[in-house]
């Protein structure tokens, strides 16, 4: 994609704005650094060509999200503040916003920090933020509870808060995200329909205190409602891949042969990890695998038989940066604005590949 040489501003990503303490003794330092987003390869995938919102976004979504201003004259500063980049939700939005922002709003200046899965150093890095006087926060915080301080404190000083895919504790200008309790009905209901009504699942759940993980366990037990599906154990893998290897790994020893039916994994990373204690326990022919999220490999998955279905969750890259350019022009947001998710399996799976949710 070629981007015009008057879009071509420099991006500050200013990566972990502050330390704890306790990460400061670990050798935590404060790492910016300055790009143009016509130099990343990934700007086509974060833009896509057009200012439009996704195609996840309804014909709801789209009216909230309707920009009356000219692009060109929005001149603010836009914090992102995000949970961790080190899971790939995390990497491609800290990535894509401020790409996405360079293209369509060259005067929008952005800063982007990862919390690094730490409440306690992205409330820090808020707070930094805040100091600087940005005009919108796009939030998307490590514990709904513990950043609800924060963004409360970010609303007083003036400052519009985007809670972006995570809920945060506080009253905000708005949310944007897909419905998480309904992704964990649709995956319930669809391990109730596979397993024939009855059968033994382990649940893999994302980050403690993480309003994602509540929801999607939440909507979980509200899709198997009503069958002979057990839980037989919920462990938390912290949508790490690796963490969920091991706690498969577990599981499976746990558990023994023809005890476990299916797994239900809060997101497709640690979907991965369990399905590969799987095969290397040569149990794949008895366990099912259920995830939440739709990247492109656990839709491959999909079509190949090593998932029975994930829902595909789409990243708020243009919503998010839409809603913010809103923000700063001082037009309304409503207070939720909402993305499609949909139960992926082998009888639609084809119908996503082109493009995948994340």
């Amino acid at each position: 994609m070629n981007i015009s040489a008057s879009l071509r501003r420099r991006v500050v990503v200013a990566l972990a704005l502050g330390c704890t303490a306790g990460a400061a003794l670990s050798g935590c330092a404060t790492a910016a650094k300055t790009t143009t987003s016509a130099s990343s390869a990934a700007t086509s995938a974060a833009a896509g060509g057009s200012l439009a919102p996704s195609v996840y976004c309804g014909s709801d979504c789209k009216s909230q999200l309707t920009l009356k201003a000219d692009p060109a004259s929005i001149d603010c500063s836009v914090g992102v503040s995000w949970s961790s980049a080190s899971f790939p939700y995390g990497a491609k939005s800290t990535q894509q916003i401020p790409e996405f922002a360079a293209q369509f709003f060259p005067k929008m200046k952005v800063t982007v920090s990862d919390g690094r899965g730490d409440a306690t150093t992205q409330a820090n890095q808020v707070d930094d933020m805040i100091a600087k006087k940005i005009k919108v926060l796009i939030l998307s915080p490590q514990d709904a509870a513990a950043l609800a301080g924060v963004a409360k404190k970010a609303m007083a000083a003036g400052i519009k808060v985007i809670a972006a895919d995570r809920q945060v504790d506080a009253d905000v200008s708005t949310y944007i995200g897909s419905d998480n309790t309904e992704a964990g009905v649709a995956d319930g209901k669809a391990v109730v329909k596979m397993l024939g009504g009855k059968g033994n699942v382990v649940e893999l759940a994302g980050s403690l205190g993480a309003s994602p993980t509540i929801a999607r366990g939440k909507g979980f037990r509200t899709g198997i409602e009503g069958s002979d599906i057990k839980i037989l154990a919920t462990q938390t893998a912290n949508y790490d891949r690796a963490q969920g290897l091991k706690v498969m790994e577990d599981l499976l020893q746990k558990y023994g042969s023809g005890q476990i039916q299916g797994v239900y994994a809060h997101n497709d990373q640690m979907a991965f990890g369990a399905a590969q204690a799987i095969k290397e326990a040569d149990r794949a022919g008895e366990i099912k695998v259920f995830s939440i999220d739709g990247e492109v490999d656990a839709l491959k998955d999909v079509k190949n038989g090593t998932f029975a279905t994930t829902v595909g969750y789409p990243l708020v890259v243009k919503e998010s940066t839409i809603a913010a350019a809103k923000l700063c022009a001082g037009e309304t947001v409503d207070p939720r604005i909402k993305l499609d998710s949909t139960l992926i399996d082998a009888s639609n799976v084809d119908t996503y590949l082109p493009n995948p949710p994340q």
